[in-house]
């Protein structure tokens, strides 16, 4: 039995659509699915759908994508209401999510608790001398803005970093309530820590990557695996003895020309691998 995680799907675009609609047969294992599964509510059901038929038990955190509220779709909800219509899908198809009682992996005798959550960014994952007043300002001058700027509204919050502070706060009384002798593994869509936010290529859009009040929270909830995704940059990276895994899929373009199946990019969580000696 294993737990298998992997996220931004993105089956808008036809190749991934294509692509997820092979998985194979892994009715005896979980999945976590972390995150920007697709735009739209079709896009979401038809990746939940392939996965609740594949595997014994699916996990879903949200992305930013599954938030957007398009000017194609007038009718689209926005904000919250846009979460929880995410969120009554996935009921009905069966699928644990940030507001369901924490399942326990049933594959280890140590019962860990994993633990899907909703925990946006507050433009906090940047540097030290950038004041906040000036964060969007620092982004501009390098060219970068996220399309959340325009598509993903906070209603009925009065910003983004406010609902990101609200669901921190929501979040770590749930984490808080786990016993303290068991373990967890936490899931999100956005890493946990600033360091891991980082895009060569774009460095400043670390400010749409996270919030810095979840920097201890690996350490503070006992992980043995913190699960992302948003960087589309897989990796594996131990910090504090704790394994963060990033398991984006990512758009068609980021991959290799060699065609390779999707059983190829999900991540095994549980059991997982032994920490490799040379790992920082």
């Amino acid at each position: 039995m294993k737990l298998y995680a992997i996220s931004d799907l993105h089956v808008g675009f036809e190749a991934n659509r294509q692509l997820w609609g092979t998985l194979g047969d892994h009715r005896g294992d979980w999945l976590i699915l972390a995150g920007d599964i697709g735009e739209t509510e079709e896009h979401l059901r038809y990746a939940l759908e392939i996965a609740t038929a594949r595997f014994a038990r699916v996990l879903w955190a949200p992305g930013n994508h599954e938030l957007w509220s398009l000017p194609s779709d007038p009718s689209a909800l926005r904000g919250e209401a846009r979460y929880l219509r995410c969120v009554e899908i996935c009921r009905e198809l069966g699928v644990v999510t940030p507001e369901d009682p924490y399942p326990v992996w049933p594959g280890d005798p140590a019962r860990p608790v994993l633990a899907p959550l909703f925990v946006l960014y507050d433009y906090t994952f940047r540097p030290d001398e950038i004041a906040a007043d000036r964060a969007l300002e620092w982004a501009r001058e390098a060219g970068i803005e996220c399309t959340d700027e325009a598509v993903l509204h906070a209603d009925p919050f009065p910003s983004r970093a406010a609902w990101c502070h609200a669901r921190c706060a929501l979040s770590q009384a749930r984490l808080d309530a786990i016993p303290a002798d068991q373990p967890t593994v936490l899931i999100n869509h956005f890493p946990l820590r600033r360091e891991l936010a980082w895009l060569p290529a774009i460095p400043r859009f670390s400010l749409w990557c996270g919030t810095r009040r979840t920097e201890s929270w690996h350490v503070d909830y006992r992980a043995r695996v913190v699960v992302s995704g948003h960087l589309h940059l897989r990796s594996t990276r131990w910090i504090d003895g704790v394994r963060f895994e990033e398991v984006s899929l990512g758009y068609p373009r980021q991959r290799s020309s060699t065609p390779r199946a999707i059983e190829h990019y999900l991540r095994e969580i549980l059991p997982g691998p032994a920490r490799d000696a040379r790992s920082a």
